[in-house]
């Protein structure tokens, strides 16, 4: 399958129960509520994209745009198992990168995910910090950072 078979666009408070769902597949214990799904969706400092594919959604992205601290964070990105491999979250991460009218991007990741952290660093990111014990499971995060401009 490649990028013609899918479609990236904003997310809607339409999306909330897939949305939910995703999160729950990709993150288990550390998935956000629907409240605060439905927060990234209508607060203001907020972009957020998903991908479908035949209606369906296969993955989502959102970034909050921190004026004050001139730097945006990608706070959730995630891909539904069945769509992994396709392209689909770096389409996203492109997308969101666009949508940043801000310096600096920052995410977290956990050290154990490798796969994401190749992404990112395929992407320009770069390794700058670790944040021990973030995750519920204790597990530490892996902070990345990208120059968008300068």
């Amino acid at each position: 399958m490649d990028e013609t078979h899918w479609l990236i666009e904003p997310a809607n408070w339409r999306d909330l129960p897939a949305l939910q769902r995703l999160e729950r597949v990709c993150f288990d214990v550390d998935a956000w509520s629907l409240l605060d799904l439905a927060g990234v969706l209508s607060l203001p400092d907020y972009t957020h994209f998903k991908a479908s594919i035949d209606g369906r959604l296969a993955g989502f992205v959102a970034a909050e745009q921190r004026r004050e601290e001139t730097k945006a964070w990608i706070i959730t990105i995630g891909v539904f198992p069945e769509y992994r491999r396709l392209g689909i979250a770096r389409a996203l991460l492109n997308e969101i990168e666009a949508r940043i009218h801000l310096p600096v991007v920052r995410l977290c990741v956990r050290r154990s995910n490798l796969a994401a952290q190749h992404l990112y660093e395929s992407s320009g990111y770069r390794a700058i910090d670790i944040w021990r014990h973030y995750y519920h499971s204790g597990e530490d995060a892996q902070v990345y950072e990208k120059i968008l401009h300068t």
